[in-house]
């Protein structure tokens, strides 16, 4: 799953939070907002909290704050590395979205933020059967990430980005995986769970997923 991207986050681990803080011009309004938004998806988690995408534990430490134990799956070794050290107390484990310890635990939540949108449909797919068949009945996925109301939407925030000389991101929003929403919101009810969405900014999405009646 998304081994593509694994060698680009070990070499992003050590500038990935001046990225995320909005030093990069050409990325700050993909991440406008970033701390206010991981402290909300924080606030919604229940504990114990299953964590994939943990980077560099920046929502982790959000959660640990609030005296919840999370669990975290990250496949990059130097994501890894760092998580680590910026927050000793949450256990971090090798592995990603689809292939990660299965351990024996409750989960009250499952959460990741920017990303989910690192795997293609089908993987996608897999990922949340996984997810409903591990959550807990009153558990709940959530996520933050980058996904587009539609076509239309997607390609005029690449014309966008390409007439500000942001040819990185340009590239990225083509090639990475990023959901529409509608496609995203038939898989989530397709499987069976209750999903809504809410815009955090021009990119990111909040995305709370339950189990259906």
């Amino acid at each position: 799953m998304g081994v593509e991207f694994v060698d680009l986050f070990n070499q992003w681990a050590d500038s990935y939070d001046d990225t995320v803080s909005g030093s990069d011009p050409e990325y700050k309004e993909v991440f406008e907002g970033y701390d206010a938004m991981l402290q909300e998806l924080a606030d919604l988690s229940i504990s114990p909290v299953l964590e994939f995408g943990v980077g560099t534990a920046n929502l982790t430490q959000k959660i640990v704050a609030q005296h919840k134990v999370v669990i975290g799956i990250e496949p990059s070794e130097e994501m890894r590395r760092i998580a680590k050290v910026k927050c000793p107390e949450a256990a971090v484990y090798a592995g990603d979205f689809i292939h990660f310890p299965m351990l024996q635990m409750p989960v009250r939540s499952i959460v990741s933020s920017f990303a989910f949108h690192h795997l293609n449909d089908q993987e996608k797919r897999l990922a949340l059967k996984t997810y409903y068949d591990k959550l807990e009945p009153n558990g709940e996925l959530i996520f933050i990430d980058t996904l587009f109301k539609d076509e239309n939407y997607k390609l005029q925030m690449i014309k966008e980005a390409e007439d500000k000389g942001f040819m990185n991101l340009a590239q990225d929003l083509r090639e990475e995986y990023y959901p529409y929403l509608e496609d995203l919101e038939h898989m989530f009810l397709q499987l069976g769970f209750k999903v809504t969405f809410k815009p955090l900014n021009k990119y990111a999405w909040l995305i709370q997923a339950g189990k259906g009646e």
